[in-house]
């Protein structure tokens, strides 16, 4: 017996109901990323609890290695177990935990329901990326993926908006962000609820190239983990991905902090950057993804991003402490990102493949695992970072990320996909 809300097709969904089932997907990647969001209420919290950066520091390390183990469990027991069964209740419960979050008055206290969120959301973000790629065929998954990505970012905005508009008429009580918080997390969740459906674990482990009414009804076994780990090509992704990813949270956390300490900036004019650059990389990765897919390559988009990135990083890096303009600042911060946002969906949309390749019953335990290692390295960032900073400055942080960035580029030359001609599509005549 299945749960209520689990609607599982065995026919793929095509034209708009495809689309309205990807949409959700990606609503559901918004609602993970929102409802776990602290940045908002982080400086009244820390004054209300007595808790200094560097305790935060830790609670924010235990908790996120501990929604990388959740990562790799949930995407694991997805496949297993289907998407929807394990994505609705977690959104559920990390939603509820907002009002539990809202009691809390202790540093103990938060460390302990932080964990708890964290742990739950972890298996939230895995499935949805899962749902993104069960619902989008080769040919548009760059561009949903795309769309996936863009669920931090609106999560970001979301609640920003509403703690700029609300916390005034609550006497800037952190409380009542979390309240509401958990309040429009629920009334996002209902409506996931009411529309949510996934593929048959059949449907899933097939390789959609376009779209189709595929249908698929038997049982299947869900495959073996360890399959996964005999293909050196699908470490290559994991392990290279994982060094760019040091370069992307760098920015993420202490995006505002590099440009304040580093350069001078103001904290209002260096928000206004980081907000730019978050724009140019939301629009480069929905254009490139767009590109990708009409091209069916991967790999030279990801190789020329990398390049990008690493040539803007460099020239960043040497603009510290060289007394630049703030407005020389701002040209190099955006390109970087525009760059970041050429490298990712490409690779992603790549990884995604690779794995389906090898078996497409473990797509979710893929995601998984690269997403438990990812979580893992920004444990590692968030207690290593501060002493490097602290010690030699941040320009020596940056290099580890360009460092990061090199590992990701040769890492490349190990994916598997067409250099310079597109995929061939199943029953297309060849030149």
């Amino acid at each position: 017996m299945k749960p209520f809300y689990v609607r599982e097709l065995s026919v793929y969904p095509v034209g708009a109901r495809r689309v309205r089932l990807l949409a959700i997907a990606v609503l559901a990647s918004l609602v993970a990323n929102f409802e776990t969001t602290i940045a908002t209420i982080l400086p009244l919290l820390m004054t209300d609890l007595g808790m200094s950066l560097e305790e935060y520091g830790l609670i924010a390390a235990l908790s996120v290695l501990v929604g990388g183990v959740s990562a790799g469990f949930g995407g694991i027991l997805s496949d297993r177990w289907g998407r929807v069964a394990i994505l609705v209740p977690t959104l559920t419960v990390t939603a509820a935990c907002n009002f539990l979050l809202a009691t809390v008055d202790s540093v103990s206290g938060l460390l302990a329901v932080r964990c708890l969120m964290l742990f739950i959301e972890g298996a939230g973000i895995t499935i949805t990326a899962s749902l993104v790629r069960d619902f989008s065929p080769r040919m548009g998954r760059a561009q949903a993926f795309a769309f996936w990505t863009w669920g931090p970012v609106g999560a970001s905005f979301l609640a920003s908006a509403l703690a700029s508009l609300t916390l005034p008429l609550f006497g800037n009580a952190w409380q009542s962000q979390a309240i509401l918080m958990g309040v429009v997390s629920l009334t996002l969740c209902a409506i996931i609820i009411w529309q949510i459906a996934e593929p048959s674990a059949a449907l899933r482990a097939q390789v959609m190239d376009a779209e189709a009414e595929v249908s698929a009804e038997e049982k299947i076994d869900p495959g073996k983990l360890r399959e996964l780990f005999r293909h050196p090509h699908l470490w290559a992704h994991v392990l290279g991905n994982t060094g760019w990813q040091v370069l992307y949270w760098t920015f993420a956390i202490f995006g505002q902090t590099i440009l304040v300490t580093a350069f001078g900036m103001a904290a209002a004019a260096a928000n206004g950057v980081v907000a730019l650059g978050i724009v140019l990389n939301a629009l480069a990765v929905i254009a490139v993804g767009r590109i990708s897919d009409r091209l069916r390559l991967r790999k030279p988009f990801t190789a020329a991003g990398t390049v990008l990135t690493i040539a803007a990083l460099a020239y960043f890096i040497g603009l510290v402490g060289a007394g630049a303009s703030a407005t020389h600042v701002v040209v190099v911060y955006a390109m970087l990102f525009l760059a970041l946002g050429i490298a990712y969906v490409p690779w992603m949309a790549n990884f995604s493949e690779n794995a389906e390749d090898v078996d497409a019953r473990l797509q979710g335990s893929a995601l998984g695992l690269w997403g438990m290692v990812v979580r893992v390295m920004i444990v590692a960032m968030l207690v290593v970072s501060p002493q490097v900073v602290a010690a030699a400055g941040w320009e020596t942080w940056l290099m580890v990320g360009l460092g990061g960035q090199v590992l990701f580029l040769l890492t490349l030359a190990a994916f598997k996909g067409p250099w310079l001609t597109r995929a061939p599509v199943p029953g297309e005549p060849r030149a």
